[in-house]
């Protein structure tokens, strides 16, 4: 079994709401981040695990996330008609035979998590007598924190939805694996992947919860604050100024425009001479940050 490539689904399916009208004509993981798109980003950091076979889901301007699929080599990008959650893409994958485990990634975050770690971690944990057959990687983020986390590493419950509120306080990262055993339990039209971990919970079969990588780079891309926290990262992680401005490229600026700290994308309106500071514009839009 060594040599199935594990499965990588990037969720994709988001209407975007946060980052409209940016969104309006684009899908949220399609939205660039300095240098490359969004899921593009994501399959760039699945890719260092090693044996993969890429996947995504897609809903909201479907047609361009299967086109961008082509060009990333995804093997699959899956069209939903409605959103079906978190659980229902888990359990579809599984339905159509695909089988080698597989690791689920949001389509709205940057990260610098060890991938590759965190799946060796979990897998190997798994082959244990009663070992874990989903993970789930944490981070430390005060703000949300709502996980609990017993003395064996294991989901004890979520505050404010189910379990204990004792154990260790940590944050969902949106990067989980499950086994081909734990996909095969997931039930035809379940919607929500924390019911899931529930029935898990009652069932002896708690999530492992990965507490390694607590302090990594997380950064929630889905707002126009949170895009420019991702371009301050990506530009850094390129060895380039963090306050550098980002222009789209195939945007022609006016005469004597001075950028600063921002992101330019096309359609952006902008007057010659005009000093641009701390601000993300495009079509229709201009959001300091």
């Amino acid at each position: 079994m060594e040599n199935v490539p594990l499965n990588v689904l990037i969720l994709a399916a988001g209407l975007g709401t946060r980052l409209r009208p940016l969104t309006n004509d684009m899908p949220k993981p399609l939205v660039p981040v300095v240098d490359a798109s969004i899921l593009d980003l994501q399959a760039q950091k699945a890719r260092t695990i090693g044996n993969i076979r890429l996947h995504a889901n897609a809903h909201y301007l479907a047609e361009q996330v299967v086109e961008a699929g082509k060009k990333l080599g995804f093997e699959q990008v899956w069209v939903e008609p409605e959103i079906l959650g978190t659980a229902g893409p888990l359990r579809r994958i599984y339905a159509e035979g695909y089988r080698g485990g597989l690791l689920v990634m949001n389509g709205d975050a940057y990260c610098n998590f060890d991938l590759k770690k965190f799946v060796s971690n979990v897998k190997q944990l798994s082959l244990k007598e009663n070992g874990p057959q989903v993970g789930l990687l944490a981070v430390d983020f005060p703000k949300v924190n709502t996980f609990r986390v017993n003395a064996e590493g294991r989901l004890a419950g979520i505050v404010g939805r189910f379990g204990s509120e004792d154990g260790a306080a940590a944050t969902f990262s949106g990067v989980s694996w499950y086994s081909d055993e734990a996909l095969s339990r997931i039930r035809d039209g379940e919607f929500d992947i924390r019911e899931f971990w529930k029935q898990e919970i009652a069932a002896g079969r708690a999530p492992y919860v990965d507490m390694t990588q607590l302090h990594a780079t997380w950064i929630d891309m889905g707002s126009p604050e949170g895009l420019m926290s991702a371009v301050e990262a990506r530009l850094k992680e390129l060895g380039r100024g963090s306050d550098e401005a980002v222009v789209e490229p195939g945007v022609v600026l006016p005469a004597d425009v001075t950028l600063k700290h921002s992101v330019i994308y096309a359609g952006a309106e902008i007057q010659a001479g005009e000093t641009i500071e701390n601000e993300i514009r495009g079509r229709g839009f201009k959001w300091k940050v």
